[in-house]
């Protein structure tokens, strides 16, 4: 098996890829993230998680490359990462009561033979109608400054949402496992 590198600094994405008990290495891609003039959030998830993926091809030439990306939309605006707890704040009371889209593009990069294997995984997430209070109860004690659209569905955050649907719950933590799963098997590896 060519090595496998994740193309990723997310502590959340590094434990997904530990469920599927490969060996694996972890590289920054150090990619801006910045979308580009009339970019849909979609193309935008898609772009960066190939972008990602193909930032650290150069120091690893003969590997399996993982990149993800995810943006969180309603009505075509974007809602990234917070970052600090006032854009946190205002990111849950846009997001009450609505239905969001995280979008999750991933990549399989091999750079051996440069091919891409890039798809988009979407998840529609309806939260709560939240009360200002609840929100800063929950920003207390689960500071979700680095997640798009401020919750973390894995941990607490699961009590701000009312619904979800899509094809894999690990899209919406950050990486799909069950397209990688398949993206890998193409590739020959045997994840089983």
């Amino acid at each position: 098996m060519p090595p496998l590198i994740l193309a990723s600094t997310s502590p959340y994405r590094r434990e997904l890829l530990a469920r599927l008990r490969l060996p694996f290495s972890v590289a920054n891609p150090q990619t801006d993230e910045s979308p580009l003039p009339g970019e849909s959030p979609e193309a935008l998830a898609l772009r960066l998680s190939e972008a990602k993926a193909r930032a650290v091809a150069q120091a690893y030439p003969e590997a399996l490359i993982i990149g993800s990306d995810q943006v969180a939309t309603v009505d075509n605006r974007i809602y990234g990462k917070p970052g600090t707890h006032e854009r946190a704040v205002e990111q849950l009371q846009a997001l009450s009561g609505k239905t969001v889209n995280f979008f999750t593009g991933l990549c399989l990069y091999n750079s051996r033979t440069d091919q891409a294997d890039v798809r988009g995984i979407p998840t529609l997430v309806t939260f709560r109608q939240l009360s200002d209070g609840e929100i800063e109860n929950y920003l207390r004690r689960e500071p979700a400054y680095n997640c798009a659209g401020s919750a973390k569905s894995e941990g607490l955050g699961i009590a701000l949402l009312h619904s979800m649907r899509g094809d894999d719950p690990n899209a919406l933590v950050g990486l799909p496992l069950i397209a990688l799963c398949d993206m890998l098997r193409k590739q020959g590896v045997a994840v089983l």
